[in-house]
């Protein structure tokens, strides 16, 4: 059985002793996912769950919350919790928002960058500096986010005689910006969307995922993309990261090596508000304006997807990738909803067996119990309340992070005070 205890390898990089998936495992489970999936579209004939549109629209949906949940994952990582991520993606929406109208979105986008930085510095005085409870701390950012855009926005967009005004803004949203074209990759593009339309079993279900990745793609999703491969790379691959991390597992063993624990603390909160800011800006490019609440609580599900994804970036993306599909599902039909019942109790039940195989009998029956639950569900209804389909990607939310909760590893150092020369 593993332990959740940390291994130091002589080389000195930190080795979690609980057991990783393999990359045949990670490369099983998906090729298993998309075949339950390419079951339900059949069995329940919504043929949108797998089309290039649904899942197009879902990786939009992805991206900001994959970006807050990274921004969770360094400042964790260097030992801080942030609850403020709503509050850093709040002020990255509005700076883009102010910002893009005036310069165009790619001037949005390093605004919104910005603003979600100073938000994470702000964050890292009242916790690092002065030592405030970092719950109390990323509460309190929470509220003056809100508070500070929206006088903001009625200084600069609501004013008497303002261009802004002249150009549409109002104490609600901003005057509209330049419009970030999106990129195609030609020919292939062409070629899945035709397998697509075959309706073909696992094939036409294949097809149209991964049209959804060459076809209307949005720039900032790439860079998103690349940034989870660069967050992995300097957290896991540098000395940089191992110092950083060593931060969030014991910053009092860390110091002695004559390592600034100080610095390295605003670093990750810069970085993490900055990429809670970028995940505002990019919902600002994409609507192409600031408008007031878009946020819509992706903070809050970033925070789960870093949970839930076991502060990892790869973990982090499956989780977004998975309140991005469900989030996206409130713009669709309630019968689509509705067959994702089919899909979680298929699902739940193969969670059963593998628990119970594993001789975990207890987690077993449960989990068998809970999919019985949602097969009955399934059968004995024909639509979804619509106050089910809007809060469904927070009961998704809620069931994967009951599920999974003992597999979690919180860095050890996460959210506990440090003074610089405090003994252990």
């Amino acid at each position: 059985m593993s332990t959740l205890t940390d291994k130091v390898r002589p080389s000195g990089r930190v080795e979690e002793g609980r057991r990783r998936l393999t990359y045949p495992a990670v490369l099983l489970i998906l090729a298993l996912a998309l075949v339950l999936l390419s079951l339900v579209r059949a069995v329940t004939d919504q043929q949108s769950l797998t089309s290039a549109d649904q899942w197009g629209a879902a990786m939009g949906f992805a991206v900001p919350i994959g970006l807050a949940g990274l921004g969770g994952l360094w400042a964790e990582r260097a030992g801080v919790v942030n609850i403020g991520l709503e509050g850093m993606m709040m002020l990255g929406l509005f700076a883009a928002g102010w910002i893009g109208w005036q310069h165009g979105p790619w001037a949005a986008v390093l605004a919104g960058i910005v603003g979600g930085a100073l938000g994470g510095l702000l964050h890292a005085v009242a916790t690092v500096t002065f030592g405030v409870d970092h719950i109390v701390s990323g509460v309190a950012l929470n509220i003056l986010a809100l508070g500070v855009v929206q006088y903001l926005a009625k200084l600069w967009f609501a004013a008497e005689g303002s261009e802004a005004l002249a150009r549409g803004g109002n104490d609600k949203q901003s005057p509209q910006m330049e419009r970030m074209e999106p990129f195609t990759v030609p020919g292939v593009a062409d070629w899945l969307g035709d397998l697509d339309e075959r309706n073909w079993f696992l094939v036409s279900d294949l097809a149209g995922i991964l049209r959804a990745a060459v076809h209307e793609v949005s720039w900032l999703t790439l860079l998103t993309v690349l940034i989870f491969v660069g967050t992995y790379l300097v957290l896991w691959k540098s000395s940089f990261g191992l110092r950083l991390r060593s931060c969030g597992e014991n910053p009092q063993a860390t110091e002695s090596l004559g390592v600034n624990v100080y610095l390295y603390k605003y670093l990750a909160l810069a970085v993490s508000g900055g990429l809670a800011g970028l995940g505002g800006a990019y919902l600002a490019v994409l609507i192409r304006m600031y408008q007031d609440g878009q946020t819509g609580g992706r903070g809050y599900l970033g925070l789960a997807t870093m949970i839930f994804g076991n502060w990892r970036p790869g973990g982090v993306a499956a989780g977004a990738g998975l309140f991005g599909f469900m989030d996206v599902l409130q713009t669709r039909d309630r019968p689509v909803v509705h067959a994702m019942l089919l899909l979680f109790a298929l699902g739940l039940l193969g969670l059963a067996v593998w628990q119970f195989v594993r001789g975990k009998r207890l987690a077993a029956v449960v989990v068998a119990v809970l999919a019985g639950l949602m097969w009955v569900w399934y059968a004995t209804t024909d639509t979804l309340p619509l106050e089910l389909v809007t809060a469904s990607p927070y009961l998704t939310t809620l069931l994967v992070l009951t599920l999974f909760a003992q597999r979690l590893r919180l860095p050890k150092a996460a959210g506990r005070p440090y003074r610089r020369g405090q003994a252990t």
